[in-house]
């Protein structure tokens, strides 16, 4: 009886997590849900990579110098990072209620909803572009039709740096596969059993 009078009270049970928005018409797969998340994890390393490259590092490339001026290679570099990290963070549209409706804190536009094709358009032409990447990194790293990859210094440059790229063209066709679900989700009628 006295160890248990020693022991500390059970803890309560941790409250559900808060709703990351409004809900969606139709259920999000869980595949999608989590395709969503990975996308700015797997853009992340190639913007990482480049911040080297705005400073003047070439990152073990075998190419010839040419020196750009700091101010205007730094800029560059770190706004193309920034912009590649939200445009995939707006993928998360793609699974989330605010893909569907417009958040009501936007004025004048404000819980309208969002017509399919306003976001299935752009989506699958952003997809398509990326995946051309995914289509020529292919035939790069594996000089396949006269493509080529960048020279590197030894070997090790070069595994990193197909890692890093091969990462971020994985973005193509995960988007056209939250695109895919998206349409199924918003455009075709309900499943009743």
């Amino acid at each position: 009886m006295a160890v248990n009078a020693m022991r500390p009270p059970a803890a309560a049970p941790a409250p559900a997590p808060a709703s990351a928005g409004p809900a969606t018409e139709r259920p999000v797969p869980h595949w999608a849900r989590t395709v969503a998340r990975l996308i700015p994890l797997i853009g992340l390393p190639v913007c990482l990579w480049r911040l080297p490259i705005g400073f003047g590092f070439q990152m073990g490339m075998d190419l010839p110098s040419s020196p750009q001026p700091l101010w205007l290679t730094v800029p560059y570099v770190f706004t193309l990072s920034l912009l590649s990290e939200a445009f995939a963070l707006l993928c998360s549209g793609l699974v989330r209620g605010w893909g569907e409706v417009v958040p009501d804190a936007v004025p004048v536009f404000g819980g309208r909803r969002i017509a399919p094709s306003v976001v299935i358009v752009p989506a699958a032409a952003a997809g398509l572009a990326l995946t051309w990447l995914t289509v020529d990194w292919v035939l790069g790293v594996f000089g396949v039709a006269g493509f080529s990859f960048v020279g590197y210094t030894n070997g090790w440059w070069r595994a990193l740096a197909v890692t890093v790229s091969g990462l971020f063209v994985l973005w193509g066709p995960l988007l056209l596969a939250l695109t895919c679900s998206y349409h199924r989700r918003r455009c075709r009628p309900a499943r009743t059993s």
